[in-house]
């Protein structure tokens, strides 16, 4: 992931950061549960993908997107509409229900294939771009909104 830009030693970067490699950790549990037939566990773990994703999404369509949009408006749409595909898939395993649809078990994993890629982009485009294109200003606009959304992680211990 993204190392070598020093986008992480910016607080707002790591914390985003640290949500994509918990979503990573989380998505590498899907597969086993889904070749023993354990749905109801498939349905756990998107619930558990989905609480960090919330604050996660929150920063980055409330603060760094918009931030980014008037220089890079086609790769932040994309984003954004991928943010919704996976949020829908998600979403059908909220509230403690275990989807009863036959398909959703393949679908949450083309959906977690398509978040892993968008990390990616995220990682290895928005971050170092956001590091050389952002203002102070966007920088504490990003934090204030880090602030109000907070973080389904806790914060690391220094």
């Amino acid at each position: 992931m993204c190392e070598y830009c020093g986008c992480q030693s910016l607080t707002s970067i790591d914390e985003l950061t640290r949500e994509h490699d918990e979503v990573v950790r989380l998505i590498s549990h899907l597969r086993p549960a889904q070749q023993a037939g354990d749905v109801a566990g498939m349905a756990e773990v998107a619930r558990e993908i989905a609480t960090v994703l919330g604050p996660h999404t929150h920063v980055e369509e409330h603060g760094l997107f918009p931030a980014m949009a008037g220089d890079f408006p086609d790769q932040i749409a994309v984003l954004e509409a991928e943010h919704r595909c996976i949020e829908a898939v998600l979403a059908e395993a909220a509230d403690g229900v275990t989807p009863a649809d036959r398909t959703w078990p393949d679908r949450l994993v083309a959906a977690m294939a398509v978040l892993r890629d968008h990390i990616l982009k995220e990682q290895d485009g928005v971050f170092p771009a956001a590091l050389a294109h952002l203002s102070t200003e966007e920088w504490e606009a990003v934090e204030a909104v880090r602030e109000q959304a907070g973080s389904a992680l806790p914060r690391p211990t220094t």
